[in-house]
């Protein structure tokens, strides 16, 4: 296919998906969320209601979201954003994530000066805090089944657990080992084609509805 089909087809997917219902996704994934339980909405959003990604893709863009720095939530953003929209897809979907978040934060912070010392209050954000860690917990579920079926997946897995939530290694320092050696155990069998190896690499494509990886 010549180059200007590609980008004219390009052009084209990429207007599939507006800007304002980019805001609005977010938004409601932002304006819903408890916590660290804003990731699970995002796939719920994402994945099962507007098809944009599957979960191949989403699994992928939490995976590079989780080695950048920042909130994984806003990093998700910023990517699906990006490749559905270009820059103003990123912006419309950050926006609409932090908006609510940051009224709400800024009303409670007001209203918790003078409660916070009311133990139904302290009691009602455990709650929160447990809704919060029982939604990640299904995500990580969800996303993970394949890893936890796999014997080299999940013996990454317990020796990464085991390293940070037991040895109190520091993260960084358990980043820096096990990234390496996961990428040398999983990189690209020399046998496969060049096209194939670059397809595997590849993020879903932009503007698409249900953007799979092409495998």
């Amino acid at each position: 296919m010549p180059p200007s089909d590609i980008a004219s087809e390009s052009a084209a997917a990429a207007s599939v998906v507006g800007l304002f219902d980019l805001f609005k996704l977010f938004f409601m994934a932002g304006a819903l969320s408890f916590g660290g339980g804003v990731v699970a909405y995002e796939r719920e959003y994402l994945v099962r209601d507007s098809k944009w990604l599957s979960d191949e893709d989403f699994l992928a863009t939490l995976e590079i979201s989780e080695t950048l720095p920042g909130l994984n939530s806003i990093n998700i953003a910023v990517i699906v954003g990006d490749n559905l929209r270009g820059i103003p897809g990123a912006i419309a979907s950050v926006l609409g994530l932090m908006i609510p978040g940051v009224v709400i934060v800024m009303v409670l912070g007001v209203l918790w000066a003078s409660n916070h010392h009311n133990p139904r209050i302290n009691a009602f954000l455990l709650g929160i805090a447990a809704s919060a860690v029982g939604m990640l917990t299904v995500v990580t579920l969800q996303l993970g089944r394949r890893q936890f079926t796999n014997l080299l997946d999940l013996a990454i897995v317990i020796v990464t657990f085991a390293a940070t939530s037991i040895f109190k290694v520091p993260l960084a320092f358990v980043l820096f080992v096990l990234g390496p050696i996961a990428i040398f155990l999983y990189r690209p069998s020399a046998s496969l084609p060049r096209s194939m190896t670059e397809e595997l690499h590849m993020p879903f494509h932009r503007g698409e509805h249900h953007g799979k990886l092409r495998h």
